[in-house]
């Protein structure tokens, strides 16, 4: 088992994304520990865990707020013996689809500050008991909208690239201590919106703006790419499985390009 005996926290491991990643991270033989703004999706999810026999916690806090989570890292640390991988999956519903005519500066920097601040937060709060140890993981999600040029995604855009810069940095800050971090950049996942998410709410402002449906919307991005196709949820979290696995032991500051192709490394 490629994570056995690995202590892992999932931040956003209530929605599907960070659910599908959680669940896949216990299959491969790593100890759960799901935080999340919302009680029933992670417990919902840390019983599909425990019913494969594996192990899941569950933990309601602000994945936004220093102390809650700072908190949070040290009860695991301390009841775990340490963290060895920590997933960032928060998602919020934010504005899409508006030009820059008709953006307010708050909607354009919504998404910036939100998704921003939690990586920032979240990889701060664990490295502080990776780094004693000399080894941990910690992995980010992206979009392509990073390398996108919109219109309607400019403070999605702006989010996007500065989670993957952050990855750099915090690669190159955070390396001589051991500890990896690593990004998956990952195009619209069609069972995402199916699902229920706050990613519903945002493809539906792009589709309705175009006048298409969302089914619509998501068979137009998927012609755009060389494989003629977008990533299924099942290989979003299995690509993270590996990343954050000894098997990717050489990779820091790298981003996993799963956009079938639409953006080119």
């Amino acid at each position: 088992m490629l994570l056995k005996d690995k202590v892992a926290v999932v931040y956003g491991g209530g929605g599907v994304i960070g659910g599908a990643i959680a669940e896949a991270c216990a299959r491969a033989g790593a100890r759960i520990f799901l935080a999340g703004r919302t009680r029933s999706k992670l417990e919902a999810v840390a019983r599909r865990i425990a019913s494969t026999g594996a192990t899941a916690e569950v933990a309601q806090i602000d994945a936004l707020d220093t102390d809650s989570v700072e908190r949070h890292a040290d009860d695991v640390a301390a009841r775990a013996g340490g963290i060895d991988i920590a997933v960032n999956a928060v998602g919020v519903a934010h504005v899409q689809g508006k030009p820059l005519a008709e953006l307010t500066v708050e909607e354009y920097a919504y998404p910036v500050s939100i998704y921003t601040r939690t990586h920032f937060i979240t990889a701060k709060a664990v490295a502080r008991h990776m780094a004693p140890r000399g080894s941990g993981v910690i992995l980010a999600l992206s979009t392509p909208a990073g390398r996108m040029t919109g219109p309607g995604y400019l403070g999605h855009c702006v989010a996007c690239a500065g989670i993957e810069a952050l990855t750099g940095h915090l690669a190159g800050e955070l390396g001589a201590s051991g500890i990896r971090v690593v990004c998956l950049r990952s195009h619209a996942i069609p069972e995402v919106p199916a699902l229920g998410s706050h990613s519903h709410e945002v493809f539906g402002q792009v589709a309705q703006r175009v006048g298409v449906s969302i089914d619509e919307m998501l068979a137009g991005a998927a012609s755009s790419t060389p494989l003629k196709r977008l990533p299924t949820l099942g290989e979003v979290a299995n690509t993270a499985v590996f990343l954050v696995s000894p098997h990717a032991g050489a990779m820091t500051g790298a981003i996993a390009n799963l956009t079938c192709g639409f953006v080119l490394d």
